[in-house]
């Protein structure tokens, strides 16, 4: 075998950590590698203190697994790093369980980047779809990467905002490479890959099981220095990433939304618990003292929880209407009752103020005001 095939057998070991591959090569002594490890007996991997289905696998390593994925890695051109490699994310070696290999398809080096993990829900309002985006710009342009899960809504929002900033985004799929979930984000994992990287700790072919995603979920959070909760219900799995974060001792933010959004109710409970309140992008520099030059940031203003009037001003009754929206969803009934305006009318100028890019219809059928309007 060569060093390819001894990082292959690494990845068809289920549930091997980069904590039992440390530890049983202590045990084995000095100078002990991959190549004094995989093949021994299945009784010595279990004394050497590798679980039973790890030893299994790389007593007796499946041929044509291994030949399957070699062929796979080298057509894609995906990296493998293991945990013995220098490459290995820093801040991931500090967690437990650490994976013992990361497929890495991309630029393996944007791992090692300093990095904030930015999750949310997969159906979020059009202001938190649009704070997300902007957020993770801002960030991004200020030097950090931001991680995230791929998920629709709030993660994809958080990925395409720091590509839109030219800077760095992170995926981290609770799948094989091959099997990018959600399908419907494809083109975007594409993106990323080529800005970025999409990593997985699971081999190729692995299918978006619903138990891989806790375990997708404590990588983002290992990943990065802090976690930033955007949109979260009550019961997301938003929050599983942010009690990891917590747990592994890095620092977990969250943006308030009003008492009505029950959107907003998981970054709530996260905020009475410690989190740390997140009103502008700012706050999270401060938090940890990036100071960024003014150039780097010229492209576009700090996003913030106030929002900028309109330009050019509109209609005073455009501004009633507005105002009677304020920013939770309403519909055009209830804005009729608010307003004093008949229906027709109402239900024109929602048209035209949506084509102005200054509210959005759900799926509901109600409309949300979007940010700077």
């Amino acid at each position: 075998m060569d060093a390819t095939d001894l990082l292959l057998c690494l990845g068809r070991a289920p549930g091997l950590t980069a904590q039992q591959l440390h530890g049983a090569l202590e045990r084995l002594g000095a100078g002990a590698g991959l190549a004094q490890l995989i093949g021994q007996s299945r009784a010595r991997l279990e004394a050497l203190g590798l679980p039973p289905a790890a030893s299994a696998a790389l007593a007796t390593p499946e041929s044509a697994s291994l030949a399957a994925d070699r062929t796979w890695v080298e057509r894609e051109r995906i990296t493998l790093i293991d945990a013995l490699s220098r490459q290995y994310p820093p801040l991931l070696t500090q967690i437990a369980p650490a994976p013992a290999l990361l497929y890495v398809r991309g630029e393996a080096g944007a791992l090692a980047a300093p990095q904030l993990a930015m999750v949310g829900s997969r159906s979020p309002t059009a202001s938190g779809r649009r704070t997300a985006e902007q957020f993770a710009a801002f960030l991004a342009r200020a030097g950090l990467t931001i991680t995230s899960g791929l998920a629709l809504g709030i993660d994809a929002a958080c990925h395409q905002g720091a590509l839109r900033a030219g800077g760095k985004t992170i995926a981290v799929l609770g799948s094989g490479l091959d099997q990018v979930y959600p399908p419907e984000n494809s083109a975007l994992a594409a993106r990323i890959a080529a800005q970025g990287a999409v990593l997985s700790e699971f081999p190729p072919g692995t299918a978006p099981l619903r138990a891989n995603f806790p375990r997708r979920n404590r990588l983002i959070s290992g990943l990065a220095m802090g976690t930033l909760v955007v949109e979260a219900t009550r019961r997301s799995g938003s929050l599983i990433t942010a009690r990891l974060a917590g747990e592994q001792g890095r620092e977990v933010f969250a943006i308030p939304g009003s008492i009505h959004n029950p959107l907003a109710g998981g970054c709530h409970e996260l905020i009475k618990s410690g989190a740390k309140l997140v009103e502008s992008a700012q706050d999270v520099l401060d938090e940890f003292g990036i100071h960024p030059s003014q150039q780097s940031l010229t492209a576009s203003q700090e996003p913030h929880g106030a929002m900028t009037p309109r330009a050019p001003k509109l209609d005073k009754e455009y501004e009633i209407l507005l105002d009677a929206l304020g920013f939770e969803p309403g519909s055009i009934d209830s804005l009729v009752e608010r307003t004093g305006l008949p229906s027709p009318a109402v239900a024109s100028m929602l048209l035209i103020l949506e084509l102005e890019g200054a509210v959005e219809l759900q799926s509901d059928g109600r409309y949300v005001r979007l940010p700077d309007s």
